[in-house]
């Protein structure tokens, strides 16, 4: 349950004069009005963390970008969430993601059904401006279920939340810094080797891209089946 003292704040978004609770995200009265705004980390019933970069918005009096996800709405605001800044940071965002790891899509087995792939269609974005990385990173394929692979990996951090908030097995973490940051389980161990993996799931169909899959896929079979997803609200708000 949202807190009984949360006030009523009136606002703009793209013009139009709306309102919202002040406990509420630019993003969560951008959807419940029908505005959309990009995300790729976000996912209702998550702790909302600004990883991706994608959601941000221009507030007027403020020279900076804005995370809709994390950004509270306040009394009076005007918010933009469309502006061809916008536009160019959120291609940027994207083309840097597929220039860091290697995102081939005619390969994959998420190809179609990709949030990554989805959003550069959005945008698009037919080639990509910066020079690969051409990072060769680990698949991990010890687990007799799952397959992990870095080289798909946006770093959105979904799989730690929902296996931390939800499923509370906090086998996920992320390590390292920069370009060199990976998603592990457990003390880096492998995957199959790991004690607290609950054989759940739920961290591979709340991924957005091939990075966690089910074994036996081929090129474009993977389907994240998120039944689960709209439960995960009514579970934290009972936790609270």
């Amino acid at each position: 349950m949202r807190p009984s003292n949360a006030s009523i704040k009136t606002f703009k978004i793209n013009g139009r004069d709306l309102s919202g609770r002040s406990n509420e995200t630019i993003l969560q009265v951008a959807r419940d009005n029908g505005i959309e705004i990009p995300t790729l980390c976000y996912l209702e019933g998550l702790t909302p963390v600004g990883a991706c970069r994608m959601c941000m918005v221009e507030i007027e009096g403020s020279s900076k970008l804005h995370a809709a996800c994390v950004t509270q709405v306040r009394e009076g605001m005007v918010v933009r969430t469309d502006s061809e800044r916008l536009r160019k940071y959120r291609r940027m965002v994207v083309e840097l993601m597929f220039s860091e790891r290697e995102h081939i899509c005619a390969v994959c087995v998420s190809n179609g059904h990709c949030e990554l792939q989805m959003l550069a269609e959005q945008l698009g974005i037919t080639h990509i401006r910066y020079p690969r990385l051409e990072q060769k990173l680990s698949v991990d394929a010890s687990h007799d279920r799952f397959i992990q692979d870095d080289n798909r990996c946006v770093l959105c951090g979904r799989c730690v939340r929902v296996c931390g908030e939800i499923e509370s097995a906090h086998t996920w973490d992320i390590m390292g810094r920069g370009v060199s940051s990976r998603v592990i389980t457990d003390l880096d161990q492998p995957w199959g080797d790991s004690e607290t993996c609950t054989r759940c799931g739920k961290c591979v169909h709340v991924c957005p891209t091939g990075a966690l899959i089910e074994r036996g896929m081929s090129v474009a079979e993977m389907l994240k089946r998120r039944q689960f997803l709209p439960y995960l609200t009514i579970m934290r708000e009972e936790d609270r």
